[in-house]
């Protein structure tokens, strides 16, 4: 299903998060009831390849239960020159983190190299997220990607070792095209597609997020 290439270098662990937030306190039920009120007649643009291999958006529920079988894959954005992360990668994050609490089984990849200050994105992403009361063990880490297409190819070496069939693509609404052709382009199949313009529920429910 993937196309086979040298293994990225990858952690498993970014550390165990300092304190759980309030808002993962919220049940799971909860988390999907306000989901659905806020998101009702939302979509998020679900990927299919045509008969070109391009990408092509069609409509799709925005609001869906996903297992372990489906990555959440969170792409990269250059970081600042200290290694802090811009405010477009906290959004790519945030969208990422929603679609984590609404599929609790789901495997997160994220992916970016391009290191400053020897901080590469991914090790800011995970951080990140585990700061934020993603388990550690649920992150799965590729900081050697340097552009979209070894994302894709990157992530896909990640979804065939830890058995994940398919993958909710998340990424900026300028960058979704791409993204998605590339992702298809190496082999993986698209669940979703998701900005953090289609998010079924404000950050605000999760409390502040920075």
């Amino acid at each position: 299903m993937f196309d086979s290439m040298a293994s990225p270098t990858r952690i498993h662990s970014a550390g165990r998060p300092h304190r759980k937030r309030v808002g993962l306190r919220l049940t799971a039920a909860t988390l999907l009831g306000a989901a659905a009120l806020i998101g009702s007649g939302l979509h998020s643009p679900a990927a299919a390849a045509d008969s070109t291999g391009s990408a092509e958006f069609v409509s799709g529920p925005l609001v869906q239960v996903h297992g372990p079988g489906t990555a959440i894959v969170v792409l990269g954005y250059g970081l600042l020159p200290d290694g802090s992360m811009r405010p477009e990668l906290v959004a790519r994050l945030r969208a990422g983190y929603i679609q984590a609490l609404l599929a609790p089984g789901s495997p997160i990849i994220v992916t970016g190299g391009n290191p400053r200050n020897g901080v590469s994105e991914a090790v800011a992403m995970a951080d990140w997220l585990v700061r934020h009361g993603i388990p550690a063990e649920r992150v799965h880490l590729d900081p050697a990607a340097v552009d979209t297409v070894q994302n894709a190819h990157h992530s896909a070496r990640i979804m065939q070792e830890i058995g994940a069939r398919d993958a909710v693509v998340v990424t900026s609404a300028d960058h979704i095209d791409r993204a998605v052709a590339s992702f298809i382009g190496a082999g993986v199949p698209v669940a979703a597609a998701v900005t953090p313009d289609h998010n079924p529920v404000p950050a605000w429910v999760f409390g502040p997020m920075r």
